[in-house]
């Protein structure tokens, strides 16, 4: 899967639980202060990520997740590990 795919689900499973309009999400964008993301459903967008895409990603490392493109990076490097 290339990092455009992984982008691409990340941003449709973004849009989905957070109710935010996927043409706005780019890889630049913050997901606290962008997409208004809170600490509660970072979880649970987590959790959604490890399942779409088949994944255990470390719970700690959450709080080094600041913008959708160190999301696509992280699920990237575990796709890959």
């Amino acid at each position: 899967m290339t990092r455009d795919e992984i982008a691409a689900e990340v941003v449709e499973v973004l849009s989905e639980l957070a109710d935010v309009d996927p043409a706005g999400v780019t890889e630049g964008s913050s997901l606290v202060i962008d997409l208004e993301i809170d600490s509660l459903l970072m979880v649970e967008i987590f959790v959604a990520l490890e399942s779409h895409f088949g994944v255990t990603l470390p719970k700690d490392d959450l709080p080094e997740l600041q913008l959708v493109s160190d999301l696509v990076t992280h699920i990237d490097k575990h796709l890959a590990a």
